[in-house]
């Protein structure tokens, strides 16, 4: 297992790559959100993670999604042009979906995303998911979207 370390003069935070999802910009901070719902609030700005994420060997599994957000493409499971949004799914999440898309992508009904495991959403501009759409389409190793 990778880890992923976040040092400041009184601060280490030591979490495991696999288990983060995204990270996002808020300002001069950025939210990093993990597989089992939990956020915490860093006081770096998102290059800071996108320069430290290129320094693993799992480097690969992180793509940058326009100015403001980086994320796990593991965890990728819908990309929306049309509602502007990523949804992100996968076995280990375990955060309760609480947003008005949740349930057009609900797994009760049916669909198959989602496929009876909770997700999370965050809105993004066209352009930019286009451009993730492009390069995940792109991937070697038959990992489709």
């Amino acid at each position: 297992m990778e880890w992923f370390r976040i040092k400041t003069s009184s601060l280490l935070v030591r979490v495991a790559v696999d288990e983060i999802v995204y990270v996002k910009a808020d300002g001069n901070y950025c939210d990093l959100v993990l597989i089992n719902g939990r956020s915490r609030k860093m006081t770096f700005q998102l290059h800071y993670f996108e320069d430290n994420f290129k320094l693993l060997k799992s480097a690969d599994m992180f793509i940058r999604v326009g100015r403001s957000l980086i994320v796990n493409r593991q965890y990728v499971q819908v990309i929306d042009l049309i509602d502007q949004v990523i949804i992100f799914g996968g076995k280990h999440l375990t955060r309760e979906p609480k947003t008005d898309i949740s349930q057009t992508y609900r797994p009760d009904r049916g669909d198959e995303v989602g496929a009876g495991r909770d997700i999370y959403m965050v809105r993004v501009s066209r352009d930019a998911l286009k451009q993730l759409k492009e390069q995940l389409e792109n991937m070697k190793g038959g990992e489709a979207i």
